[in-house]
């Protein structure tokens, strides 16, 4: 743990100002977090990069853009939890996903310029880092390589959403809850995948998001975790076995 500290602290002083200054130890972590999409960039850029953020806090409840807003840039949540969500009917929301450090978005603003297609609220506080569409858009025109990186990140996204087309349609509740908790614990690389071990999340906002019931949703953690694949805590859910997981997600029988 204290090489991983060290580690950490090492990134935060080569990224430099504003990071070495800052009193807060979790608003660079978007960046400097192993497993982030940031790492996979050269150097250069990152640095470029680092030199532009800005650092956003947003509180429990607060929204930070709903669907039509002009795309405002590029942001990396560092802490904290967000909500995806969209209106299936005024006044009901769908739940989509509930996005946990780090893990960047905006890509496709950038790439067409469109409204927010969803809302997107802090589900906790939570702390991002900026990156203003102009400014982004500045950088890129400087390093067109990234480009690049953003397309990759963005075909990351698409698979999950494949998937999730997927599991609507053919597969059985024990195999689209398996397989939405490895979406969930994937940071959306295709070139460098990792998984995170523990979901903050309820059976109730896992049921929201698969459209099951939270007593189909429950009766299945059960069996995963009486089979070893999972365990259960207070809001949170502990991967065991990611690769059992995979596994149950390829079932398609009932």
């Amino acid at each position: 743990m204290e090489g991983g500290h060290a580690g950490v602290t090492a990134q935060r002083e080569r990224l430099g100002a504003p990071w070495r200054d800052s009193g807060d130890p979790h608003v660079a972590r978007a960046m400097i977090a192993p497993e982030s999409w940031f790492q996979t960039l050269p150097r250069p850029l990152q640095l470029e990069l680092s030199r532009r953020v800005q650092p956003r806090y947003l509180h429990a409840g607060e929204r930070l853009c709903a669907r039509g807003d002009a795309p405002d840039g590029f942001y990396g949540l560092s802490d904290g939890i967000l909500r995806v969500s969209g209106l299936v009917a005024p006044g009901a929301e769908a739940l989509l996903a509930l996005v946990q450090p780090p893990h960047w978005f905006g890509e496709l603003g950038l790439f067409d310029g469109q409204p927010r297609t969803h809302d997107v609220h802090a589900e906790t506080d939570a702390v991002l880092l900026h990156l203003p569409q102009a400014v982004m858009l500045a950088v890129l025109e400087r390093e067109p390589a990234g480009w690049l990186h953003l397309g990759r990140l963005l075909a990351g996204k698409m698979r999950s959403v494949f998937v999730s087309f997927e599991q609507m349609q053919m597969l059985a509740p024990r195999a689209r809850v398996a397989r939405r908790l490895v979406m969930m614990a994937s940071d959306h690389q295709v070139d460098r995948p990792t998984l995170r071990r523990e979901l903050a999340l309820s059976q109730d906002q896992l049921a929201r998001m698969l459209s099951l019931s939270r007593q189909t949703v429950n009766e299945v953690l059960a069996a995963l975790e009486a089979d070893g694949l999972v365990r259960r805590r207070r809001r949170v859910i502990e991967l065991l076995d990611p690769e059992g997981l995979k596994a149950d997600g390829m079932s398609v029988g009932p």
